[in-house]
């Protein structure tokens, strides 16, 4: 697409801080992050929205999808599990999908979300 953004970062023409890039999906930072660590997985290919994906974007999410905790686990929030079964990091994976989901840039894109708890809503058990 001629006028998208995320077209012309992931063609070079816009700078980006760069996390991530191969011949399918290129990783960066979140220009108005919601978090200590927050960045983007956008693949190359042009699609819209999650709701425009088909059978032939299987591979490609799932490629996403895997991914995200290897990249979040290079920035500093991955999930891990000590050996006496302790579990501590972790991040969020989001698709805002339309204008009602959220969606601002029509380019189909994963927001990985995460860092210290600061920004995080906590549920107390009663």
């Amino acid at each position: 697409m001629d006028n998208c953004i995320f077209c012309k970062i992931a063609a070079g023409e816009i700078p980006s801080k760069k996390v991530y890039e191969d011949e399918d999906v290129i990783a960066f930072h979140d220009i108005n992050p919601a978090a200590p660590v927050h960045f983007l997985i956008v693949p190359r290919k042009h699609i819209p929205t999650l709701t425009e994906c088909g059978p032939e974007d299987t591979a490609l999410l799932g490629k996403m999808a895997a991914l995200a905790p290897k990249l979040a686990a290079e920035q500093g929030c991955g999930y891990r599990l000590d050996a006496e079964g302790n579990r501590s990091g972790g991040f969020k994976t989001l698709f805002n999908t339309g204008p009602d989901g959220g969606q601002e840039v029509y380019h189909l894109h994963m927001h990985v979300i995460g860092g210290p708890h600061p920004w995080r809503v906590r549920f107390v058990q009663q």
